[in-house]
């Protein structure tokens, strides 16, 4: 019976840690299901969720930008989508890759548009870092892919559309 709580305990502050460390988050309130053709003006930039294209972007790594509209659906399925400025050092790319490397829910690009550094995003979440070697994008992965709001969480993140703007 004690170890069942410390079992608990455990996992209570552990959940605390990742919180702290993700206290600069941003959140928002999109539903999911709202399939469009055509390109989706967004509020974000990347976007965090939304109207999105009725195919879902294959989870990977792109050294490409995205069409956010497939991508926002892969999120809608629960992926994380880490995008990085245009100019990024080749080192800095080459470190991203290693850390999402296996991760079957993850896509990886360039993104044209933004102004941070780097940003991750899962639905209905954003985080702007400024630095690829942030300690917060372990835990931004480790809170919301497959995890979080994604109205699809489990849904394919594969099969699907593979291209590159």
């Amino acid at each position: 019976m004690k170890q069942l709580a410390l079992i608990a305990l455990s996992a209570v502050l552990a959940s605390c840690s990742s919180g702290s460390e993700l206290k600069d988050v941003k959140s928002f309130k999109f539903e999911g299901g709202a399939h469009q053709a055509g390109r989706v003006a967004y509020e974000q930039t990347p976007p965090a969720g939304g109207a999105h294209n009725g195919a879902w972007q294959n989870c990977g790594v792109y050294d490409r930008a995205l069409y956010d509209e497939y991508a926002v659906h892969s999120m809608e399925h629960g992926a994380v989508w880490i995008t990085y400025k245009v100019g990024t050092p080749p080192e800095q790319i080459q470190a991203l890759k290693t850390l999402v490397n296996g991760r079957t829910y993850t896509l990886l690009s360039p993104h044209e548009s933004q102004s941070a550094p780097l940003v991750l995003t899962a639905w209905n979440k954003q985080l702007e870092l400024q630095s690829v070697s942030d300690k917060t994008i372990r835990a931004f992965l480790q809170a919301y892919e497959q995890g979080g709001e994604a109205p699809e969480i489990g849904a394919s993140c594969s099969g699907a559309y593979q291209g590159t703007v």
